[in-house]
């Protein structure tokens, strides 16, 4: 049995949903492979093959990955398919584009977003907004799967494998790169930052925001979120949103302000390794989950908060 693991990366630097999707792949058993494709991605390389647990990292190196087109990809993997038991990938944005094409291209049905392994053939996976756990079990001759990186923790980086090069080039002709835009911030990136604060409708303006959450989360060093109700109402941009159809989140610590708690919400942080909430409801469905609740009006316990930090 030998699982391939879709390295996730920017051409520079590998991504530590990677190391996470390893972590799945170890729990799974059998030899891990590590697939870089991208263009001028050596460095990549490298560092994928240091990751503890992987045997081999198949380096696909060419312009046609350079901006890793579902398209393009999807075409690589399927190649490399015949040689696999599993194929893993992290379920971000990355890994949902391209992966689902894959099991198409392959004909088999595919398990997503998976929260836990329970053996080689068996997964756990989160239904209706996280409030109950599926346990999936597939028959497929290859199995597909897409891993949650906050529900594995990360590998070490101490491994040693062999790189090989992997000729292929395939380029379905179907879309082409234009351009991206980054948000540039100071701050960490809200999927990966040990800490989050998170600021909900309450707030009641992106000014608010500007005056209560950023000099507290500047003070943590940590990085900015919001709920849907606070995106939505436009105090925010989209790309802070946490929650279910949002960004996932599991830092060290997550402070909520004056965020109520819906369950698309809670689905997005609830494996936060500490919660603090703070609200002036008690019955704010989010101290169900907050390991730490402080009942106040957030415009004078925040800067309260901050001062003293």
């Amino acid at each position: 049995m030998t699982i391939l693991v879709y390295a996730e990366h920017d051409n520079q630097e590998l991504k530590s949903a990677t190391l996470s999707t390893v972590a799945a792949a170890s729990k799974i058993g059998g030899e891990v492979h590590v697939l870089v494709a991208g263009s001028g991605c050596q460095a990549v390389a490298e560092q994928a093959a240091k990751i503890a647990g992987v045997s081999k990292v198949l380096l696909a190196d060419n312009v046609a990955y350079a901006n890793q087109l579902a398209e393009n990809v999807a075409l690589l993997v399927k190649e490399l398919a015949a040689s696999y038991s599993h194929i893993l990938a992290a379920a971000t944005t990355t890994g949902k584009n391209f992966l689902p094409r894959v099991a198409a291209l392959l004909d088999v049905s595919m398990v997503s977003d998976i929260t836990a392994v329970i053996d080689a053939n068996t997964f756990e996976r989160p239904i209706y907004a996280g409030n109950a756990i599926a346990t999936v079990k597939s028959s497929e001759s290859i199995i597909v799967v897409s891993v949650r990186a906050t529900a594995f923790d990360p590998v070490e980086s101490t491994g040693a494998a062999a790189i090989e090069s992997v000729p292929l080039t395939l380029d379905a002709g179907k879309s082409s790169f234009v351009k991206e835009e980054l948000a540039v911030s100071d701050r960490p990136e809200l999927t990966s930052a040990n800490i989050v604060v998170s600021g909900g409708r309450a707030l009641a303006s992106g000014e608010n925001f500007a005056k209560y959450i950023e000099p507290l989360a500047d003070k943590l060093g940590a990085a900015v979120g919001a709920s849907r109700a606070a995106v939505d109402a436009g105090f925010v941009p989209n790309d802070m949103q946490v929650g279910q159809t949002g960004k996932i989140v599991a830092p060290n610590l997550y402070i909520a302000v004056g965020i109520s708690g819906a369950i698309q919400h809670l689905a997005g942080m609830k494996d936060s390794k500490t919660i603090v909430a703070i609200n002036n409801d008690p019955e704010a469905p989010i101290a169900a989950v907050a390991d730490y609740f402080l009942e106040g009006d957030l415009f004078s316990v925040v800067p309260e908060l901050t001062d003293k930090l």
